[in-house]
């Protein structure tokens, strides 16, 4: 069962706390030896400055000496059991899988949409990314701040109810108005589910397998990718695009009552600190000095503007320029265009994009045990070595091959995920991961949720059009094939900023 919102810290000030030092009740996983060295951890002044505090044991004093209520364990001392700890990542997992089950369905369903309402690609780029990405990042960092402060185990059960049940609306859209409305309240559903995991997962598990943990979080990714197009793409076949909508939706809603129910609050095993939490401007004070962070949020904002941008249309592409083909093969096994090309790139998505970001936490853990840079090195290495491969995907005249060429991009394109969003919970103290988080989510998803999909589509209608000059007119199957060569080359920009994030990670690490 959740827990009730832990009560306010008491504020700062020279006071000491009101309550002897033998009411207090230490975790019972601390361990009860005669005398402990101090554990330096940072935490922040009434003024949002930084400053060390020790955790020592508390002695039994007596009973009318007054005592200074400890701060939390280091993250290094484990506040659920380790079966525990397994079963609520797996939850949150899946959760998180459901997240991008519902948020990247429609990218599968964009042709049979665009048909339907008969819509643009650039209205089709303002459905799959601005008109969500604007919701989803305008609630994201309020949500956060909630969760630094309340029950975070209420929030992301209430978020996951709130996005699976407008997945469900969905469907039931009469127009591109209703559908957009519908698709916002998906995105401030969604908004609560990434930083408030994230940070869940940062006090569940020891920092030496924060990445790991982390990692197999973000695998929830290509699960739910896979899950999206492949189910999103056999529905919409057999029963419409509108049903896929429905059947997808309504798993959240259940699963949003066993979260409720199961997942723990670890705050409600911490002592309580005599700092005040970090108010916002503190954390945007302390985040301003963190160069590192902004390297590595701006570098992920890079891959996702790819990534969002390139996602509605990688399956346009292959329905408008190799139609004929993807006809003949579904033939063969009973499907139709759709269906075959949501089965193909969602096994892509999933296996090789599972592994991706498993293999991205595991070498990030294992390297930068030695040496921090490894966290910079992982995802810059990563996002260069796609970009042959794709544009190559994008010109040759097979749909089988251009599928296999897809293969390297996918099996790199998720190991960022473990590096930088360890980084970004290590760069802040343990009262600002969600806030700080957040920060990065608004910012990666503003950028690559919010604009991606809608310049890929701008540059999709402007080669289709000519930019207004017939004599240049490509036609939708070229213009949407060189919209994704344009938008593959981007990636020198993420590369290098990971690369950057090396010269100062090692010195900016705190937790």
């Amino acid at each position: 069962m959740a827990t009730s919102p832990p009560m306010p810290p008491p504020s700062t000030g020279s006071k000491p706390c009101s309550r002897p030092a033998s009411a207090i009740a230490a975790p019972d996983s601390w361990p009860r030896t005669k005398a402990r060295s101090a554990i330096p951890i940072p935490m922040l002044t009434g003024r949002g400055k930084l400053k060390d505090a020790a955790m020592h044991s508390l002695p039994d004093p007596a009973p009318d000496t007054p005592a200074t209520v400890a701060p939390p364990p280091s993250p290094a001392v484990p506040l659920v059991s380790a079966p525990y700890r397994r079963y609520a990542l797996t939850l949150l997992f899946v959760t998180y899988a459901l997240n991008y089950l519902d948020r990247q369905i429609v990218t599968i369903l964009a042709e049979p949409i665009k048909r339907d309402l008969g819509i643009s690609d650039t209205q089709l780029g303002l459905l799959t990314g601005l008109a969500f990405g604007l919701v989803y990042c305008g609630f994201g960092l309020p949500i956060a701040r909630l969760a630094d402060r309340f029950n975070r185990v209420w929030i992301i059960g209430a978020s996951l109810a709130t996005w699976s049940v407008c997945t469900v609306l969905c469907g039931r859209a009469a127009s591109f108005g209703t559908l957009v409305a519908a698709r916002m309240g998906v995105g401030i559903g969604e908004a609560g589910c990434a930083p408030v995991g994230m940070a869940l997962i940062s006090d569940y598990t020891p920092k030496e397998k924060r990445a790991s943990a982390l990692a197999f979080f973000a695998m929830g990714t290509p699960v739910g990718s896979l899950l999206g197009l492949a189910l999103g793409g056999v529905i919409a076949d057999a029963h419409g695009w509108r049903t896929a909508f429905l059947v997808t939706g309504l798993p959240g809603i259940a699963l949003a009552v066993v979260a409720w129910l199961t997942l723990k609050e670890p705050r409600a095993t911490m002592v309580r600190e005599v700092e005040a939490r970090a108010g916002i401007a503190a954390v945007f004070t302390y985040l301003w000095t963190k160069r590192t962070f902004w390297l590595m949020t701006f570098g992920a904002g890079g891959k996702a503007f790819i990534g969002y941008g390139q996602a509605p249309f990688v399956a346009a592409f292959f329905l408008r320029v190799h139609g004929g083909e993807i006809a003949q093969i579904g033939g063969h096994f009973g499907l139709k265009s759709v269906g075959v090309v949501g089965i193909g790139l969602g096994v892509l998505a999933g296996v090789f994009g599972a592994l991706s970001n498993w293999l991205g936490g595991w070498v990030a853990d294992r390297y930068a045990a030695r040496d921090l840079r490894a966290y910079g090195v992982v995802p810059a290495v990563a996002a260069l070595v796609p970009i042959p491969f794709f544009i190559a995907a994008m010109l040759v005249p097979s749909f089988v091959v251009s599928l296999m060429l897809l293969v390297p991009g996918y099996l790199l394109g998720g190991l960022w995920f473990g590096p930088v969003l360890s980084s970004i919970q290590g760069l802040v103290p343990r009262d600002m991961r969600a806030t700080a988080g957040s920060v990065a989510l608004f910012i990666l998803n503003m950028i690559g949720i919010g604009f991606g999909s809608l310049v890929v589509g701008k540059l999709s209608d402007g080669f289709n059009t000519g930019w207004g000059n017939a004599a240049w007119a490509l036609g939708p199957a070229e213009g949407v094939r060189w919209a994704l060569v344009v938008s593959a080359t981007l990636a020198l920009i993420p590369a290098l900023l990971f690369w950057r994030s090396r010269a100062t990670i090692r010195d900016e690490m705190v937790s």
